[in-house]
Parts: C-alpha cells; sequence; structure tokens
C-alpha cells in the first residue's frame, strides 16, 4: 500500500514569514499541533510545532506577535514521497522516533501528512502499528 492511499491530503501550511501568533491561532483553529511551513508553490521549508513556539520562542522570552515562525521552525525535516510504500515510512518513523511524516510528490511540493495514527487506522496491522508506537515511544538520546 503506498502513502497516497493513507495520508491526510492537502494539509495547511503556514509561511515563513507569519508571526508566531497567526501559527498559533492557526494550530487551534485546525485542532493540531505541527504545521508544515511552505514557501512558494506549497515548497516544504520546515515545520513548526506548538512545542516551538513554547519552548524556542515563548520561554526565550520572544514575542510571539513579532516573531516570524522561521526563527523557531525546524528547517531539517524528514519526509516521504506520496508513491512509497507504507513501511519506508514506519521505518523512517520508528529510525527518527517522531510519530508524523511530511508527504511530498516527485515534484517536492507538499501533498499530505502520514501520522502513526494513520498507520494504526489504515493499514489494519496491529503488529506493524504497536512496533513502530514502541520504538517512537522510546526515551531519546538526551542532546547537550
Amino acid at each position: 500500500m503506498q502513502l497516497k492511499d493513507i495520508m491526510t491530503r492537502n494539509p495547511e501550511c503556514v509561511r515563513p514569514d507569519a508571526t508566531l501568533e497567526e501559527a498559533a491561532r492557526k494550530m487551534r483553529d485546525l485542532d493540531v499541533g505541527p504545521l508544515p511551513v511552505c514557501g512558494d508553490d506549497n515548497r516544504l521549508a520546515g515545520m513548526i510545532t506548538d512545542r516551538d513556539i513554547t519552548v524556542r520562542a515563548v520561554a526565550e522570552g520572544k514575542d510571539p506577535k513579532t516573531t516570524p515562525v522561521r526563527q523557531v521552525m525546524t528547517e531539517e525535516i524528514a519526509f516521504v514521497f506520496e508513491d512509497q510504500d507504507i513501511d519506508d515510512a514506519a521505518s523512517m518513523m520508528q529510525e527518527r522516533q517522531i510519530r508524523r511524516l511530511a508527504v511530498l510528490n516527485r515534484d517536492k511540493r507538499l501533498v499530505g501528512i502520514v501520522s502513526l495514527g494513520d498507520l494504526a487506522t489504515e493499514t489494519g496491522d496491529a503488529q506493524r502499528s504497536g512496533e513502530v508506537l514502541q520504538d517512537v515511544s522510546e526515551p531519546a538520546t538526551v542532546r547537550r
């Protein structure tokens, strides 16, 4: 089964020059924690999470009304292509201990998001989903 068969299509993006307040409002309205950051033509520029806003901005005293998303977003993000097999996504989630992946088309434009939940509910493979969840949930090595 390919990722395009289970991914959430056409995810909302936030622009790199949007303020953190705008990003947080969009997260609230969409009821999501992560938001892709897209530049022109739906080209993926990074990802921002509610945790990024809290830890990288608010905790550091940055003003959410004036701080642009680009200052706290993660630029290097993991992604998969829509025509890849779901096992590729599961393996990447396990290796990198992440719960969501951006899904790109072969023109490298954002076309979807695939989550650990998508793997669990859409594939029907409870054993594989459990393995991925276990590996993603293992404590990561502390960065210093």
